[in-house]
């Protein structure tokens, strides 16, 4: 055999190698995640959904004391009953009460998706009790748009009528954008990872970027059946963005030594909710707000690939240990 011939065995021998290892890894991993799907469709949970913002719609004033029994919480005892007899009647409630009835009418895909949420979040966290959920309108109000208590989840419908809705024409677009019934259920698995991702126990910038990183990771484990751009509430161009510009975003903030600062400026410009991200460039106005999330989203995914620890292993870890462990480099 000429030293051609053998150079040209070893390459195509190392090639054969190679393949066959990364084929059995991808099965691998395959296999994990066919188990886990199987394991997750056998938990059996029954959710109870009660439509209290059209029972409210409905009732008379004489019958508000059997609602008051039934959803106590719903009625703050501060409040006379004829606040809430009033409110029956009021012209504006009535169009809310309407308005939410008409995208609502047909509630079973929420419910779908609901249910899939608690299937996931009860395999990943067994001692978790599945809360009574509860529909209800709040005068639009979105910072408050979904409640989780431990035993109670209040959903505020009136804050998913489409970004398009003519009550929500003085509220700012890049808010309206994610008043969309798409984004339901992504944000009820929000509110239950605020329940279980510790806060950052330092004032880094990393440290912030990273929380918000486990946070979004913790969605890919509990609505994988939504798509990436509703985990973490953008458009799909907004994502794309997000995508292609990921390298040198990442050079900006390392470049400017931002990732161990601890100005509290950082926060609004790249983490807080807005109509975009403030680099200080011109591709500011193309860029969407919360940048620095997507950016920790893909420093912990980075970490998993590289390193074996379970989930709640993860998200009790400090940032720097994830993002140090992670060897996050995103390609050019």
């Amino acid at each position: 055999m000429s030293k051609n011939e053998m150079e040209t065995g070893l390459l195509y021998t190392g090639k054969y190698i190679f393949t066959f290892f990364l084929i059995s890894f991808l099965l691998l991993g395959c296999n994990d995640n066919d188990k886990i799907t199987e394991a997750i469709d056998k938990i059996d949970i029954s959710l109870q959904i009660s439509r209290f913002d059209r029972e409210f719609a409905k009732a008379q004033p004489s019958e508000l004391s059997l609602l008051k029994k039934e959803y106590p919480y719903l009625f703050p005892a501060q409040y006379p009953d004829s606040v809430w007899i009033a409110k029956l009647k009021d012209t504006i409630q009535l169009a809310l009460l309407r308005e939410v009835d008409t995208e609502f009418s047909d509630f079973q895909a929420v419910e779908a998706d609901l249910q899939l949420l608690f299937k996931h979040i009860t395999y990943y966290f067994p001692r978790y009790n599945v809360p009574n959920i509860v529909t209800v309108t709040s005068d639009v109000d979105y910072e408050n748009r979904i409640v989780l208590t431990d035993s109670l989840l209040l959903i505020g419908l009136d804050n998913y009528l489409g970004p398009e809705h003519k009550f929500y024409e003085r509220i700012s677009n890049y808010i309206a954008l994610g008043m969309d019934k798409q984004y339901l259920v992504s944000d009820v698995a929000s509110a239950f990872a605020k329940q279980v991702v510790p806060k950052a126990n330092d004032r880094t910038f990393l440290a912030q970027v990273v929380y918000y990183g486990k946070e979004l990771y913790l969605k890919d484990k509990l609505i994988p059946f939504l798509s990436e751009a509703q985990r973490i509430g953008y458009s799909e161009d907004d994502l794309d963005w997000a995508r292609a510009n990921e390298e040198p975003m990442w050079r900006y903030f390392i470049e400017r030594e931002l990732l161990f600062a601890t100005d509290t400026k950082l926060g609004p410009r790249f983490l807080d909710p807005a109509p975009f991200s403030k680099f200080g460039l011109e591709l500011d106005n193309e860029s969407p707000g919360r940048i620095g999330r997507y950016l920790g989203w893909q420093i912990v995914r980075a970490f998993m690939e590289r390193n074996t620890v379970s989930l709640q292993q993860m998200l009790g870890l400090p940032a720097e240990e994830i993002f140090k462990k992670s060897n996050y480099k995103p390609e050019k």
